[in-house]
């Protein structure tokens, strides 16, 4: 990473609620106004540099500092500074999400590894017998996805990845004109990756267009709230929850949070991990998304970088966010909740009424009540009833079928009221 430029001064705190969310209906706004009282203790960090080997990025104003978060309900909080920023590296997930659903994982792997480099993000990080960038989250591998982007010439690729990126964001993205030129002015180490991934066989087309294509996904402008629908969209599982639009497979949200966990903050993505605990990732315009697999997207900016290109304030808002309020995604719940709502016994039948999101947990404790009753019962008729639940994991059909089988060999009567056609035959979830 070039040299960084001189240290920044202590900011000037503007964090107050977002006036334009629910605080707006005449309700009391308490998650905008515990993400501003996040920032205010953030702002203690005085440190960090801007980084200004890409030239244009020198001018942003070190002071200003934003958060905002979206929950997979499509509901929005913000706090601090409103202003836009180039996206830069955060670009890169979103970008890997749309090619793996277009061309498929295993396509996109003989291209790409999937292991943390510990390298800093502009590494040559190749892989010595295959040629491979390291993962996805790096500089090399993402010219090399950027190379991979649907199109049959660079403009419809960047169309292509333009859509993508808006879908993602919920609104259409508009480009850093002065952003652009400053990256493909100074812009020759990344060149330098794309011609040795070309030398490997690892770029689809030219260096050139592969660029052309990286530097605009770079350039794109957005805002802490954009962040937020965007990392929202990967955590409800491809779906933008704000537009209701689903913008890439269930499967390719997965696979790119998993990449994001491993990869998302190079060389501290590790300690990221432990302190932090959530897929994120940082871009050196000083944003950083984060996400919360099943609940939400968060977005933060500030300018000023520390020594791995990472926010300084920004890495201090998620970790004091994700150990204040227990996010870390490894956390373990005291207890899980019960599935079960209401069990009824009339006319010989045993009625358990079941609600939620059938996983594996949920399930084991559903089939262990029903288990337990028909022990100290003589045999007659046990129904479930999944009239309130809203998710079934595919290991929900496949236990509950094998309960079913087993009940009914000791002479049970087993019924399954699934009128949402929750559980298919083989054992697949479905979702309504």
């Amino acid at each position: 990473m070039p040299p960084p430029s001189t240290p920044n001064p202590p900011p000037t705190v503007r964090a107050t609620p977002n006036p334009t969310g629910p605080h707006a209906t005449g309700r009391t706004d308490h998650i905008s106004a515990g993400l501003a009282d996040l920032l205010i203790r953030a702002s203690r960090q005085h440190g960090g540099r801007l980084a200004d080997y890409i030239p244009e990025l020198a001018h942003v104003d070190p002071d200003r500092f934003g958060i905002a978060m979206t929950s997979v309900l499509g509901r929005s909080y913000r706090a601090g500074d409103e202003n836009t920023f180039t996206i830069q590296s955060i670009s890169k997930p979103f970008v890997y999400a749309m090619v793996i659903d277009e061309l498929g994982l295993e396509e996109v792997a003989r291209n790409v590894g999937f292991e943390p480099s510990g390298e800093p993000f502009n590494a040559i990080s190749l892989e010595p017998d295959t040629g491979r960038p390291d993962n996805a989250m790096i500089n090399a591998g993402a010219i090399v996805i950027s190379s991979m982007v649907p199109g049959i010439n660079t403009d419809r690729q960047v169309r292509r990845m333009r859509a993508a990126m808006s879908a993602f964001a919920g609104r259409e993205l508009e480009l850093d004109e002065a952003v652009l030129s400053s990256e493909a002015a100074t812009g020759d180490r990344n060149r330098a990756l794309g011609y040795l991934a070309l030398a490997a066989g690892r770029l689809d087309g030219s260096v050139a267009d592969a660029m052309e294509v990286y530097f605009q996904q770079c350039s794109l402008k957005v805002s802490v709230e954009d962040l937020a629908v965007m990392g929202a969209t990967l955590a409800h599982g491809g779906t933008n929850p704000v537009t209701g639009d689903r913008v890439v497979s269930e499967l390719a949200a997965r696979h790119t949070l998993s990449m994001m966990a491993s990869c998302g903050m190079y060389d501290y993505s590790g300690e990221w991990m432990i302190r932090v605990g959530l897929p994120a990732k940082s871009g050196v315009g000083g944003g950083i998304v984060a996400i919360l697999p099943g609940q939400f997207g968060i977005g933060v900016h500030s300018a000023p970088l520390d020594a791995r290109g990472n926010s300084v304030r920004g890495v201090e808002a998620l970790t004091e966010l994700s150990d204040y309020f227990g996010m870390h995604l490894l956390g373990h719940p005291r207890s899980p909740l019960s599935p079960i709502v209401s069990t009824r016994d009339c006319d010989g039948v045993h009625t358990v009424a079941v609600r939620g999101e059938l996983d594996f947990v949920s399930t084991e404790q559903l089939v262990h009540h029903l288990l337990d009753h028909c022990e100290q019962a003589e045999p007659a008729t046990v129904r479930v009833d999944l009239s309130a639940v809203t998710r079934a994991r595919p290991i929900a059909g496949r236990l509950l079928t094998a309960t079913g089988d087993d009940l009914r060999r000791h002479g049970w009567e087993f019924q399954l009221l699934d009128s949402a056609c929750l559980l298919t035959p083989d054992g697949d979830n479905a979702t309504r």
